[in-house]
Parts: structure tokens; C-alpha cells; sequence
């Protein structure tokens, strides 16, 4: 089975989804990328990601909304899932970590069962 192309989505590109993308980058399963949905993000959100992806995990609900609001009339969105995570860590949290995994694998053991 090929890995799953699995885009991370916040807010700015800053904190969590480069953390995701960091911690997931060595994954034989997984090949990841990370973007914001700001225009001030390091890596803003495009089609061409969009269209990239197998799977998007994005951190808050409100993320997936922006995603599906901005860019459903132009394309056929990838699976979008929420992995309910708060903006209250820095790059790198060992508590922002550990969430992640969490979650990841929460959504990826669900996907992989699919």
C-alpha cells in the first residue's frame, strides 16, 4: 500500500501543523505536508495541496468549515476530519505532541479500517 498523502491544516502554519507534519515526517505510512489558512501563513492552503492529498486533518472544526467554504466551487475537497486540537501551544509541545499522536492515530487507524 502506498503512504497516505495527509495534509495538516491550522490557522497560521505556525504551531500545529508543522508540529504534525514534524512528528509524522518519518512515517513509513504517512507522507506529509503542513499549511495554514491565513494569507500570512508560511504555507497557505492552495488547490494544488488540496488536490495533493488522500486526507486533510485539520486542528478545529472551524478549519474544516473554511476549507469546505473557500474551495468546495472550485473542486472535489479529499476527506477533511477534525482532530480537535487548541491553539494553546507553541512548535513543539511535548503536551501539544502528545495530543497529536493521539488524535493521528485515532483518525488514521479509522482510515486505514476503511
Amino acid at each position: 500500500m502506498p503512504p497516505i498523502r495527509v495534509l495538516f491544516v491550522c490557522a497560521k502554519n505556525q504551531w500545529r501543523s508543522p508540529t504534525a507534519a514534524a512528528i509524522y515526517q518519518n512515517d513509513a505510512r504517512l507522507t506529509v505536508r503542513s499549511a495554514g489558512l491565513s494569507p500570512q501563513s508560511r504555507c497557505v492552503v492552495s488547490a494544488k495541496l488540496l488536490a495533493w492529498a488522500d486526507l486533510v486533518m485539520v486542528m478545529e472544526n472551524r478549519h474544516a468549515a473554511r476549507l469546505r467554504e473557500r474551495f468546495r466551487a472550485e473542486m472535489e475537497l479529499p476527506e477533511i476530519v477534525s482532530l480537535d486540537i487548541p491553539d494553546d501551544f507553541p512548535f513543539m509541545d511535548a503536551t501539544l505532541i502528545d495530543l497529536l499522536r493521539s488524535a493521528v492515530e485515532i483518525q488514521l487507524d479509522d482510515w486505514l479500517a476503511s
